[in-house]
């Protein structure tokens, strides 16, 4: 079979650490073209993995040697990259959050059912084997009707990158709810069978990084891009409620809070049952039985989700037909999103059209 051409746009952490090596790691995959507006990173992967290193993605649009793209830059560049490569004929694999705002999702999303190239979001619990369980233990009845979903997404002062890209609301879009939330809100309703956002809740707060010159910290993830007299304009915590045509779900999530514990995981309240699924991990079901109170640990040999997320893209691209990352299936998120930071700002109840 001929292998698939791919270009990886966007040579970061995310590129590296979730998409380049499981494509190198497929057989049926040839890496063609690393792209990075810092030319190092893109040299040092073609050191890796071969290919061509370019700086400009617009020099890759009209390349015959491409079949499909993964997008994995800053928020702000996901819609513009993703449809300039959808419209040359290129299908994409597009990182989380689908887009910085609703209207670019949106867009997104129309110019994939214009143009017929395949667009999935690179939501990648859709393909954890944990989650998989979870949404197949739903469906089968084992909780009964599942009534409510909780999310915790917490940690105590864990702010990315602080004063960079990370927290400027003009390049991501927000903060912790588009960069953390976004996985929780989408999972749960994956898990649930995709119900619909009837109307939102939300607040979000911009508190404890405002002051970045004296902001203290004991880790940082992207450290390394931080700059003290940057933009610190995004959500460093947030709580809020959908009601949706199934469950409803409620949350609170923070990158940062003055409580030195984390929290990292989901409930699936059920009347028959419950899970508490530990985000990226194993999971405990819970259940009346015999007359008495049981609970059932869940723990899989195999639960690497970013390799699913690959493979699964490289097959839905030779067989096209879309994957559960497709865009059509992953839009609700981007509603919900933009439903809360809208209720946040005008301190009411949002609904959210179909």
């Amino acid at each position: 079979m001929k292998k698939l051409k791919v270009a990886v746009i966007g040579c970061g952490n995310i590129a590296k650490g979730a998409h380049i090596e499981n494509y190198a790691n497929n057989q049926n995959v040839e890496l063609t073209y690393f792209c990075d507006i810092i030319p190092e990173r893109a040299d040092e992967q073609v050191k890796l993995h071969g290919g061509t290193a370019v700086y400009d993605y617009k020099q890759l649009l009209d390349k015959p040697d491409i079949d499909a793209v993964s997008v994995c830059t800053h928020n702000n560049t996901h819609a513009p990259i993703s449809i300039d490569f959808m419209r040359a004929g290129k299908d994409v694999l597009c990182e989380k959050p689908a887009a910085r705002t609703l209207a670019e999702a949106l867009e997104m999303q129309r110019v994939a059912k214009e143009t017929g190239r395949l667009l999935i979001i690179g939501v990648v619990n859709r393909f954890g084997a944990y989650n998989n369980l979870v949404k197949q233990m739903i469906g089968n009845g084992d909780l009964g009707e599942v009534y409510q979903v909780y999310c915790s997404f917490r940690d105590h002062r864990a702010i990315p990158g602080i004063g960079g890209d990370f927290t400027n609301k003009a390049i991501s879009g927000g903060g912790t709810l588009i960069d953390w939330g976004v996985h929780y809100i989408d999972l749960a309703l994956y898990c649930c069978g995709e119900p619909k956002a009837l109307t939102v809740s939300g607040q979000a707060f911009c508190k404890l990084g405002r002051d970045i010159q004296n902001y203290t910290y004991l880790k940082m993830w992207a450290d390394r891009t931080k700059n003290l007299n940057g933009v610190y304009d995004v959500d460093d915590s947030v709580t809020g409620v959908v009601r949706t045509t199934g469950p409803t779900i409620t949350f609170n999530g923070a990158w940062a809070k003055n409580i030195g514990e984390k929290e990292s995981f989901i409930d699936f309240l059920g009347d028959k049952g419950g899970i508490r699924l530990n985000y990226c991990n194993d999971f405990v079901y819970y259940t009346a039985q015999d007359g008495g109170l049981t609970q059932r640990k869940i723990e899989l040999p195999d639960n690497n989700f970013y390799k699913a997320e690959i493979d699964a893209f490289v097959d839905c691209v030779i067989t096209r037909v879309p994957n559960q990352g497709e865009i059509n299936r992953t839009i609700e998120a981007s509603k919900i999103i933009d439903g809360l930071y809208r209720s946040s700002e005008e301190k009411k109840e949002v609904v959210i059209d179909a």
